[in-house]
């Protein structure tokens, strides 16, 4: 019997799944005891386990339509229910409104995933919409709602980010991103050039020394990041839609074919610092003069024309 038709490998995708899920409700717990980092690190802890489970099944060829309901619901509970009550044990248990709130934010992420799962089946949209998510996703978007928590914990109190009704107002933002049809850029999808593979290994590696030193600060910088990069997002979105020809092109077509159209366009190219075609400055060996040595010219070199040729 192959490894992958073994009963226990294949139950290890939905093992992680679980796993996660439990990761991040016990989040809440950790709130409720006034523990904040050990509730962040564990909805992280959920978002990386959520990121894993799925890729094993597929290497391990142990998908099945159990397991993707499985991870429907636990990234429901993990990065919906979770950061939720996290946020309203924390700082909103005197305020109805704070319920009220909380109660918003988990159906929207419930209504998220929801729309996740028909849009897997529908076989009309165009081949680039996989390179991207619609709204922001699950895990990122339960891991920006806790940024107030973040930076209440880096910084030791609880500044103006934690006033509860910037609070309510940022949970409402993500809740309302989490729903919209604004696209963002999905990582499984991203293609690295050969020539960038290196500097990334070493960000990434800047990265971990980052979390490892300033967890705290750096997932907040990271959430910020991911903010900033929706517009990028959005007009790559709109491009692609209205360029089929770049659709399965590499990144390399799709850069000339980009640069193409703004010629059409009329947009005017970065300037460079040697032009093609241009004339170069040629520069001619001394050599001495005298009566035995006639003087060279530009034009008995024929490196210039003569004004009867124009």
């Amino acid at each position: 019997m192959s490894m992958r038709t073994t009963p226990g490998v294949r139950l290890l995708p939905n093992a992680i799944t679980v796993l996660a899920m439990c990761a991040g409700l016990s989040a809440i717990q950790f709130a409720l005891n006034g523990q904040l980092t050990f509730a962040i690190g564990s909805v992280a802890a959920a978002a990386v386990l959520d990121g894993l489970d799925g890729r094993i099944a597929r290497l391990l060829d142990a998908t099945s339509k159990m397991g993707a309901e499985l991870d429907s619901l636990a990234d429901a509970m993990s990065f919906g229910v979770a950061p939720a009550l996290t946020l309203y044990a924390w700082h909103m248990q005197d305020n109805r409104a704070g319920w009220v709130v909380s109660l918003i934010f988990a159906v929207c992420m419930v209504l998220r995933l929801a729309r996740f799962n028909t849009l897997l089946d529908d076989a009309e949209q165009p081949p680039f919409t996989k390179e991207f998510f619609v709204g922001v996703p699950a895990p990122a978007a339960g891991l920006l709602a806790l940024l107030p928590l973040a930076l209440t914990a880096h910084f030791g109190y609880p500044g103006w980010w934690a006033n509860q009704s910037v609070v309510m107002v940022w949970m409402v933002l993500i809740a309302a991103l989490a729903v919209s049809r604004v696209p963002t850029l999905s990582l499984k999808t991203v293609k690295v050039p050969p020539e960038l593979v290196a500097p990334l290994l070493v960000g990434v590696a800047l990265l971990a020394a980052l979390v490892v030193v300033f967890p705290l600060i750096s997932l907040a910088v990271a959430m910020v990041l991911y903010l900033l990069h929706v517009p990028y997002a959005v007009y790559r979105y709109q491009w692609l839609s209205r360029h089929p020809e770049a659709w399965d092109a590499a990144p390399r077509e799709r850069r000339a074919i980009r640069r193409s159209t703004q010629r059409r366009l009329g947009i005017r190219p970065p300037l460079r610092r040697s032009v093609a075609g241009a004339a170069r400055r040629v520069r001619l060996p001394r050599r001495p003069t005298g009566p035995g040595h006639p003087r060279r010219s530009w034009r008995r070199l024929e490196l210039r024309r003569n004004r009867d040729d124009y």
